[in-house]
């Protein structure tokens, strides 16, 4: 995947794969990059390639993928994308992850477990009218997160979302860990 380098060199030898907003790895240009989400264009010549589409579940580093439960594994059935429900529910991932002690352990319990519920919503409901009310979503993100999360929510409602996927979407409420889909037990490590 193209990305725009938002971090110091050699930033991914750290171990860590999440970033929150105050990340010390993140340059100055960095943060504007992200702020405007920049670092996403270049993700359109993977779509050029073939590789990647404008909607879809987001890929994920390696070592998450593995960790996947057997339903989650159903988030790869379908090319990954630049945008869909998570990246406008999620605009805002570095700040939920923010002073975090364990970025990723935090991302696994808070995020994931909705991000991947949303994904394979996407993937069971996936249409051509969804894939442009998605990137008509995402674009009105960037300068109207709450507009872009009512027209999220209401595309869910249309999708017969449940409620607690719902109440997420509105993000109203503070995020509880969860288990991600296919699990009993909320994630304590990635191992």
């Amino acid at each position: 995947m193209v990305k725009l380098r938002t971090m110091v060199v050699h930033a991914d030898k750290s171990g860590i794969d999440s970033t929150s907003t105050d990340d010390k790895r993140i340059t100055f240009v960095g943060q504007t990059i992200r702020r405007f989400k920049i670092d996403e264009l270049t993700q359109l010549w993977n779509v050029f390639l073939g590789q990647m589409s404008l909607v879809g579940p987001r890929p994920q580093v390696e070592r998450d993928v593995n960790i996947y439960t057997s339903e989650e594994r159903h988030l790869l059935d379908v090319r990954p994308g630049i945008t869909d429900f998570a990246s406008i529910v999620f605009a805002d991932e570095g700040s939920i992850l923010a002073g975090r002690v364990d970025p990723d352990l935090a991302y696994n319990q808070l995020i994931r477990p909705w991000k991947s519920r949303l994904g394979l919503l996407y993937v069971r409901h996936r249409t051509l009218w969804i894939d442009f009310k998605l990137i008509v979503a995402t674009i009105i993100a960037v300068l109207a997160r709450n507009k872009a999360l009512q027209m999220a929510c209401k595309m869910l409602v249309y999708l017969d979302a449940d409620h607690e996927l719902l109440t997420v979407c509105s993000r109203n409420t503070e995020l509880t860990p969860a288990p991600p889909p296919g699990a009993d037990k909320i994630v304590q490590s990635r191992t």
